[in-house]
């Protein structure tokens, strides 16, 4: 065989996708060093592999698991969040800030003082809100 043309592989694969799909693999794994069922007759790996095909040379099964492996992705599964929310790395430095605050002598929310009587603190607000009277 002389040149190869595409209507040679049909017959072996009707579906012009599959036949490019496994040509292409093929070609991958001979550029890998993968065994040549027939001479090379100083052609390119692409027209090996189309012309292994048109002489039903190959496991077309085999390389079209190939293709799958190829094509899977295994996806690591993500760890979980903590209780907060937080990941380990916003913990420490939530955990680092708070210290650092302690240390210049900035209050938190825990350690404010408030009035006695919550009763005078809205007065006070409400003696800061402006009436239409006025």
């Amino acid at each position: 065989m002389a040149r190869v043309t595409v209507e040679d592989c049909i017959l072996r694969i009707p579906n012009r996708f599959d036949l490019v799909m496994l040509a292409a693999q093929r070609a991958r794994d001979v550029s890998a060093g993968s065994a040549l069922t027939l001479d090379r007759d100083n052609d390119k790996n692409p027209v090996v592999a189309l012309r292994e095909i048109a002489e039903d040379k190959l496991d077309l099964d085999g390389i079209q698991q190939a293709i799958i492996k190829n094509l899977s992705v295994h996806k690591e599964p993500e760890e979980p969040e903590d209780e907060g929310g937080f990941g380990t790395g916003e913990t420490d430095m939530l955990a680092d800030l708070m210290k650092n605050e302690a240390a210049a002598g900035v209050q938190t929310p825990e350690e404010e003082e408030f009035e006695d009587d919550p009763a005078a603190v809205v007065e006070e607000d409400a003696a800061d809100v402006p009436t239409e009277e006025g």
